[in-house]
């Protein structure tokens, strides 16, 4: 299968876990040793949102956040391709051109952020678009879709299923300013909707998570078209 896994920022909290790290980049490399061809795009996480919140107070304007963001995303990608070794591809894609590149290696391909005003969530779409990919995982810290925010509301139930409209709604009520992006954003939706792209929203604090979704298994949150 061709593969793009969003791994979100959970993975890169401000005290940095190699351990962690190591535990999810085994799960690629035992992926990539069954033949998936694999792209990875990593998250900005909250060294990224710390700084965001710093530059913001600062003064600084969204877009210019938006390029803090991408900075840490791309730092992040760096910490994954140091785990990954000759498993990987030695660089960090930045642009849809060296995405296209590392694509046709045999290697793993890992990216962060592309441009302002685009979250890692957009970019994991517009890379599933390039590859032509046959899933997208986009790995967060809960287990899936559900109908509000389940760390504000416990009463949210969550979803097996849902459509893009209905994730649209559900999307739209957080925020869109750099930095803020939840579970997925309205660019990343309509790019997984124009090219109807497999898409499973899941919980990968379990990194073997992604070996149960890449077998089939009834788990996270699918995107239904």
């Amino acid at each position: 299968m061709k593969l793009v896994i969003k791994i979100g920022g959970h993975l890169f909290p401000s005290e940095l876990n190699p351990g962690r790290i190591n535990e999810f980049t085994s799960i690629l490399k035992d992926l990539q040793r069954k033949s998936h061809n694999i792209t990875v795009v990593a998250g900005g996480g909250a060294n990224a949102r710390l700084y965001i919140q710093t530059a913001r107070k600062l003064g600084s304007d969204e877009s210019y956040c938006d390029d803090i963001g991408i900075h840490f995303a791309r730092l992040n990608a760096k910490l994954l391709i140091s785990s990954l070794g000759d498993d990987s591809y030695p660089t960090v894609a930045e642009n849809t051109a060296e995405l296209r590149a590392h694509h046709i290696s045999d290697k793993i391909t890992v990216m962060g952020g592309l441009q302002p005003g685009q979250s890692t969530n957009a970019v994991a779409a517009i890379a599933a678009e390039i590859v032509g990919a046959d899933l997208l995982v986009n790995g967060t810290d809960v287990d899936g879709v559900y109908t509000d925010d389940p760390k504000l509301y416990p009463d949210a139930k969550k979803l097996d299923e849902v459509s893009i409209d209905q994730l649209l709604e559900i999307i739209v009520k957080g925020k869109s300013s750099a930095g803020g992006y939840k579970l997925l954003d309205p660019v990343a939706v309509k790019i997984i909707e124009r090219s109807k792209i497999p898409t499973i929203i899941l919980d990968l604090k379990d990194p073997r998570n992604l070996i149960r979704a890449v077998e089939g298994n009834n788990i996270g949150t699918r995107i239904r078209f």
